[in-house]
């Protein structure tokens, strides 16, 4: 369910501004700016090929010429939309609200996270509210889901985001990311990066000794072609003596 706020009716409305920052610290702590990144970025690449965007600490705008109605979640993940970055995001350009919202909590932002952005969020029609508190300061368990049922949230006890198909776990400073079909765990850019490079290393190893086993075969087919020329070299001399023997009268099996 999406929030409608009336929009304004005048010509001022043309140049109304709504800003993409507000000069504000992206993230309270780098644990809370790591744990935001890392998020983006995993399910970025999960939802590589969809009509789909994630977006994080931008500002979201929920009522057309009302620039100050905005809230900014750390990341949110919209379905329907076309992929990519934005300067921030407009409900009513978009025609889509977030499907899931992340808020890497803190004991700063816990009032604000617990109270006003999940009242807000569940007005929107967000559908799941997550909260991980990466530095465990004050969320017990860290990590903490919710489901919209009707206009209110309820906890998510089994981990699963149906919408992300994902079943979400706690792991240290970060969020782990499963696939449920095949309960693969989705790497994190460092691992990523590492599994890579393995794979480009397995790619060359595999090629080297593809390489190699055609070079043996080829040393291989080379040796038979000489054995073979080898022996009709030695048939036709044997052949040549025999003729040779029997011009001179002898017979070739009385040898020997």
């Amino acid at each position: 369910m999406v929030t409608t706020i009336p929009t304004p009716q005048s010509e001022a409305e043309a140049t109304i501004v709504y800003p993409s920052s507000d000069g504000e610290p992206v993230a309270e702590t780098f644990v809370h700016l790591y744990a935001m990144l890392v998020t983006i970025e995993v399910l970025t690449q999960y939802l590589q090929g969809q009509q789909a965007t994630v977006l994080g600490n931008q500002f979201m705008y929920y009522a057309q010429g009302f620039p100050r109605l905005r809230v900014a979640p750390d990341v949110m993940v919209i379905f329907g939309v076309a992929p990519g970055g934005r300067d921030n995001y407009k409900i009513w350009e978009e025609g889509e609200v977030p499907s899931v919202v992340f808020e890497m909590t803190s004991q700063g932002t816990r009032s604000n996270d617990e109270v006003f952005k999940k009242t807000l969020y569940a007005q929107l029609g967000v559908q799941k509210y997550w909260l991980f508190d990466p530095k465990e300061e004050w969320l017990e368990p860290a990590l903490q889901g919710y489901r919209l049922r009707g206009e209110e949230y309820e906890p998510i006890s089994d981990g699963i985001s149906h919408a992300l198909k994902l079943r979400l776990v706690h792991e240290g400073q970060l969020i782990g990311f499963y696939r449920q079909d095949n309960d693969e765990r989705l790497l994190i850019p460092s691992e990523l990066a590492v599994a890579l490079e393995q794979e480009a290393l397995a790619r060359q190893q595999a090629e080297r000794k593809a390489e190699e086993a055609r070079q043996r075969a080829e040393e291989a087919r080379q040796r038979a072609e000489t054995a073979e020329q080898a022996k009709l070299e030695t048939q036709k001399k044997l052949e040549r003596l025999q003729a040779r023997l029997q011009e001179m009268g002898i017979d070739p099996d009385d040898i020997g």
